[in-house]
């Protein structure tokens, strides 16, 4: 009589929680993780949306030098949301569901007034950056504390992008001559 091959069944955990994601990281870990970059998502979301809103209503002597850079950072806003998402899901974790859910988790505020001056857009869009540049800052401290060197790495580099928007926005919205009066 020929005995059946043994099949390996499958991780309990796995069969209660089907998206669950295999990983080396402990359930902490991937719970810790995956709160920190959700918070992440729903903020570049926020920021995202908040930059293209300035784009869009974006006005005055300025307005083509402006647009163009709000576009700009907006697609570079945009592009860090489904690495943010997918490296969540690599982790184990599952990642914001809707428009309600970003609303919930955004810590960046949102502007839904009918006129903003122009450099005032610039100076709001300057703070929130730094806002989530601060944020990614923490992140990176979770991800450190769990060992999570791949999210680390892609935290410094978002890091970077949000130091130099910035910076760009700080650029355009001075005032004055070269010295800064």
């Amino acid at each position: 009589m020929k005995k059946s091959p043994t099949v390996k069944k499958q991780d309990p955990n796995l069969e209660q929680r089907p998206l669950a994601t295999p990983t080396d990281l402990e359930a902490a870990a991937t719970k810790d993780i995956g709160g920190a970059m959700n918070a992440i998502l729903a903020d570049v979301y926020a920021l995202y949306l908040k930059t293209k809103n300035f784009h869009w209503h974006m006005s005055g002597p300025h307005f083509r030098d402006y647009h163009l850079l709000l576009d700009e950072q907006g697609d570079q806003l945009f592009a860090m949301t489904d690495p943010i998402a997918e490296r969540i899901r690599k982790v184990g974790g599952a990642t914001l569901r809707s428009i309600g859910h970003i609303s919930r988790t955004q810590r960046i505020a949102d502007n839904d007034a009918d006129y903003v001056e122009p450099l005032a857009m610039l100076a709001e869009l300057r703070e929130d950056n730094k806002t989530l540049a601060a944020r990614l800052r923490q992140a990176h401290d979770v991800c450190d504390k769990h060992r999570d060197i791949a999210t680390a790495s892609l935290i410094e580099v978002w890091i970077d992008e949000t130091e130099r928007r910035t910076w760009f926005l700080f650029e355009a919205s001075r005032q004055g001559d070269a010295t800064g009066h």
